[in-house]
């Protein structure tokens, strides 16, 4: 009998431990992606959705943020600052562990990150800054815009070539990037006027909500005002692409050289096809991955810089006829 109950306790032993020994592996190896524990949510408000560029920006946070141990929350504020402040407190009622927005408008926005502020939740621009006094940004990462827009200038100095002649902006000051962008656009102009007295006149700067219908409209305005008009600066390319349609249904697509900003496919494929003639582009998934990083090294106590530029590159014909993405 006693001999017995000694084999049941052996085999009771060998069968605990068998039973141990798959779990000692998981933990080894890190387990699996269901029993790793989540960091928290990021709370993701963009301008707008309608706008591939912050579509990008948005699936790319969300995809870095998975890898990361995040869930991720991301809403369009539709370029509206009452709808933006109300997802930024709907985001601090579900204490996210992380806020990122690119503001309606900067200076609106201020009540709603400084409640966000006093809840003690991180709050991180991209895209476009928030630079207002009397709130905390963790960091900006975003295009550099300001070179950018000098990107742009060159790009005009270029397609117009000695002739120079009269430019239009089509704007979007609702947006700090956008005043960035236009602000180095128009000091390299300046700068080449100056050397080339009334080369490059800057005849109007119209309102284009980064839209192409908008677009269309401000750029239909200007060639109205304007017949003999030579250039488009477009701050993006929706805005550049309505602008295109302005200068097709007028018969000026030859007279007039249009510069856009951004890289989406669509402009990308644009100036291949010789529509536009170049464009400053932006890498929108690149500053999702480093969004994602910035936040999870904030949450390591980490000091971050300021802000996290990511420079652009100029984007002609030629560098269309080589992408492998395009038609």
């Amino acid at each position: 009998m006693k001999s017995f109950f000694c084999t049941l306790l052996v085999c009771a032993l060998v069968l605990v431990n068998g039973c141990d020994k798959p779990k000692d592996t998981a933990a080894q190896s890190g387990g699996t992606p269901s029993e790793a524990k989540a960091n928290g949510t990021i709370g993701v408000s963009l301008l707008t959705l309608d706008n591939p560029f912050f579509k990008v920006i948005g699936d790319s946070i969300t995809a870095e943020g998975k890898k990361r141990g995040y869930d991720t929350i991301v809403v369009s504020g539709d370029k509206d600052v009452a709808k933006q402040s109300n997802q930024i407190k709907d985001f601090i009622v579900k204490r996210v562990s992380a806020i990122v927005l690119s503001p309606c408008d900067s200076a609106s926005i201020l009540p709603v990150i400084q409640e966000a502020n006093a809840a003690g939740i991180p709050v991180f621009t991209v895209d476009i800054p928030c630079n207002e006094p009397g709130v905390k940004i963790v960091t900006q990462i975003a295009t550099d815009n300001y070179g950018g827009g000098k990107e742009a200038g060159r790009a005009m100095i270029e397609a117009l070539g000695e002739a120079g002649g009269k430019i239009a902006i089509l704007h979007f000051k609702q947006a700090e990037s956008c005043l960035l962008r236009v602000k180095g656009f128009r000091e390299v102009v300046d700068a080449h006027n100056a050397a080339h007295p009334g080369a490059i006149q800057i005849v109007t700067e119209l309102e284009s909500g980064g839209a192409k219908d908008i677009g269309y409209k401000a750029a239909e305005d200007a060639l109205q005002s304007h017949p003999d008009l030579r250039g488009i600066f477009a701050i993006n390319d929706p805005a550049a692409l309505g602008a295109r349609a302005a200068l097709e249904k007028a018969g000026k697509t030859q007279q007039v050289m249009l510069i856009g900003f951004d890289g989406q496919p669509e402009g990308k494929q644009a100036i291949k096809d010789g529509k536009i003639y170049a464009d400053p582009i932006q890498f929108p998934d690149k500053m999702g991955v480093q969004m994602v990083d910035a936040i999870v090294r904030h949450s390591k106590g980490e000091t971050l810089p300021p802000q996290i530029l990511i420079p652009t590159s100029l984007y002609r014909k030629a560098d269309g006829e080589k992408d492998l993405s395009l038609k």
